[in-house]
C-alpha cells in the first residue's frame, strides 16, 4: 500500500444498540468511546441494526396488510377508475345527471 494515502485502521468492536451483542473487528471509522477487552483497547461503534437484529437474518420480517389498503383504495376511488385511467370529474358527473 502507499504510505499517506490510506485511513488509519483501527480494532473496533460494534454494539448493537437493541441487543447490545458485541462484534470485535477492526475499521477505518473513527470513534471517541474507547473499552479495553482482554488487555487490548478497541474503539466502540454503536449500531441501531446488525445481523443480530435485521428481519432478514432473524427471519421476523414484517407483513404490510395489503388487503386492507385495497379495500380502503377500493372505497374511496372504487367507481372513478377505468380501466388504468381515472375519470375526470365531470365524466362521473355526466353518469350521475344520466342514472337520474
Amino acid at each position: 500500500m502507499k504510505e499517506g494515502i490510506h485511513p488509519e485502521y483501527r480494532k473496533t468492536v460494534f454494539v448493537d444498540a437493541n441487543t447490545g451483542k458485541e462484534f470485535l473487528t477492526r475499521s477505518t471509522k473513527v470513534s471517541n468511546e474507547k473499552r479495553t477487552i482482554k488487555g487490548e483497547e478497541y474503539q466502540v461503534i454503536t449500531l441501531e441494526i446488525t445481523s443480530d437484529t435485521h428481519p432478514f437474518w432473524t427471519g421476523k420480517m414484517h407483513h404490510l396488510d395489503t388487503a386492507g389498503r385495497i379495500d380502503r383504495f377500493n372505497k374511496r376511488f372504487g367507481g372513478q377508475i377505468v380501466g388504468a385511467k381515472r375519470k375526470t370529474r365531470k365524466a362521473v358527473a355526466n353518469e350521475e345527471s344520466e342514472e337520474t
